[in-house]
């Protein structure tokens, strides 16, 4: 009784104290930071209510896992959401979840919580390149160890939450039957617990808790090992936040990655998309083509947990470089934003609309000035996706302490069939609308979905806008 009052108490405190300071950017829309969605929203309901029986009972686990570009990769802003949450429920901090140890490649940037050493070379595939040399899963990212044994060290660089790692799956796939091992605080080489042959894990159940690991994959000549993610979980009740992102990827690529397996390992109650501001880069983006795209990757996921909860963050305002020193405002922002309010409807999502939040178009500019954006106009500063990790938390956490509890009502795996007006869509529901300046009309749907691209498919320059550090 004291435990459960204790914890509505430090969210309350930690909600107000959210240091947003947006007075101090006049330009900001704060009255539009809300998840927008229909109120019979049965997924979204679904979602709040395993919360609410989980911040007051202490008992069960949420899954909650943000998916994107760089800008999820980058690792600031999904890891500031995580934080908040996490220390407004500092008792449910049930562990740090799915990862991927980035920088065990060249020139592959790491999100900064966690660090990752790995001295012998190994060989990056990503779900960017038209066809992935190596298996690829969930994160859309791999690694591969070949002819040497191959240490990779993944280190908490974390000081204000203890996830508390009892439990380590290792994600990956050998040809030659390899099996890693791990290194763990005095421990030596532990083998695994168990090996699910079928979905390519090794389970490795840890004497202890601990915040940092070795993965160690004993490769000789002519061997190889394919590492696609790691998940660092623990024993105790509680919320998980994981965080996959891949530079430059856009929907069809993750579409690419066998994501089942992976996905009924963390089995997500809910979704945040932040993907988009790859697909809408070029001048001729189809916005049909990346609606139909995107229901096709909300499909598998419902596929696992037909009652997930979705939130579409709408593409922040960015420019196109057209010469050295020259850009030019891209209005694709729009379509995007057009699109994710409907793909909210035809799943019973939420809609984030960072776009209109941020000011609308040309707003990039104002956050560029204020310190908040980089030079490129596409990414911010770490005090840009500090400010957004704020923005998105405070509406989600809204949501979560207005909720009423209610009999949840089970719904059909796939995405709900809609019925359509004469211009072919059915009119957003109430919740959903908004004032918009502008209408949009998409573009009829092309040949082929996925985005055209350079010969040189597998090559670093194939990113449509790359992670660029502050």
């Amino acid at each position: 009784m004291y435990k459960t009052k204790a914890i509505i108490l430090i969210s309350a405190f930690l909600f107000v104290c959210i240091p947003l300071s947006a007075q101090d950017y006049p330009f900001l829309r704060t009255e539009a930071n809300q998840l927008r969605y229909d109120s019979t929203s049965v997924t979204m309901q679904a979602f709040l209510q395993k919360f609410h029986h989980l911040r007051t009972t202490g008992q069960g686990n949420v899954s909650i896992m943000h998916i994107g570009g760089s800008h999820v990769q980058a690792g600031t802003f999904p890891h500031r959401i995580r934080t908040n949450i996490l220390s407004a429920y500092p008792t449910l901090v049930h562990g740090r979840g799915l990862l991927f140890p980035y920088s065990a490649a060249a020139k592959c940037n790491n999100p900064a919580d966690y660090k990752v050493h790995c001295l012998e070379k190994v060989t990056l595939t990503r779900n960017v390149y038209k066809q992935p040399e190596y298996p690829l899963g969930l994160c859309g990212i791999s690694v591969t160890a070949h002819d040497v044994p191959t240490s990779i060290q993944i280190l908490s660089n974390e000081s204000t939450i203890d996830y508390g790692v009892s439990r380590v799956v290792v994600l990956g796939h050998s040809p030659n039957g390899i099996v890693p091992t791990i290194r763990y605080a005095s421990e030596g080489n532990t083998l695994p617990s168990y090996i699910d042959s079928n979905n390519h894990r090794y389970v490795y159940n840890l004497r202890q808790e601990v915040d940092s690991i070795d993965i160690i994959i004993p490769c000789h000549e002519g061997e190889q090992f394919t590492l696609t993610g790691v998940l660092l979980d623990s024993r105790h009740p509680g919320i998980t936040y994981h965080s996959i992102g891949v530079n430059g990827a856009a929907v069809p690529d993750y579409l690419k990655c066998a994501l089942i397996s992976d996905l009924r390992l963390i089995r997500p109650d809910l979704v945040i998309f932040g993907i988009g501001i790859n697909d809408a880069h070029a001048a001729d983006f189809d916005s049909v083509a990346f609606k139909e795209n995107y229901l096709r990757l909300c499909d598998s996921i419902r596929s696992i947990n037909p009652q997930c909860a979705f939130i579409f963050i709408t593409n922040n305002d960015c420019y196109r470089k057209t010469g050295r020193r020259n850009y030019t405002v891209n209005r694709n922002g729009l379509q995007v934003q057009e699109v994710c309010y409907r793909l909210a409807q035809l799943t019973g999502g939420a809609v984030w609309d960072q776009f209109e939040i941020m000011g609308g178009l040309k707003s990039m500019e104002k956050w560029q000035k204020a310190g908040l954006a980089q030079k490129d106009k596409v990414h911010f500063t770490r005090a840009g996706y500090q400010l957004l990790g704020d923005l998105l938390y405070q509406a989600l956490s809204r949501e979560i302490n207005n909720f009423k509890p209610a009999k949840i009502k089970d719904i059909p795996s796939k995405r709900h069939t809609v019925q359509t007006n004469s211009n072919g869509e059915k009119p957003l529901p109430r919740g959903l609308r908004r004032k918009s300046k502008v209408s949009i009309t998409p573009k009829p749907s092309a040949e082929h979905d996925t985005p055209a691209t350079s010969p040189n498919e597998n090559n670093t320059s194939r990113d449509r806008f790359p992670y660029i550090p502050d």
